[in-house]
């Protein structure tokens, strides 16, 4: 399956891109492992993770055409 990924924040400095594609994936972890893999420093940044605009606290059951979207913390106020 398609799974659209958006970076953000210092992510998306990190990885020096705000959106990527992902084809084949086979499930979340399979995701996360390919952009681990992809990026490595991004295992060092804590961030908050959500799946088609709505925030998760679990791994996700995908689907083709997903988004993804992985948010650093957000200071200010």
């Amino acid at each position: 399956m398609e799974i659209n990924v958006l970076f953000f924040g210092i992510l998306a400095d990190m990885t020096g891109t705000s959106f990527r594609t992902y084809l084949q994936v086979a499930s979340y972890n399979d995701l996360m492992m390919r952009i681990r893999d992809d990026f490595p420093p991004i295992s060092h940044y804590k961030f908050r993770i959500s799946h088609n605009r709505i925030l998760i606290e679990n791994d996700p059951s995908l689907h083709d055409g997903d988004e993804i979207a992985l948010l650093p913390p957000f200071y200010g106020g």
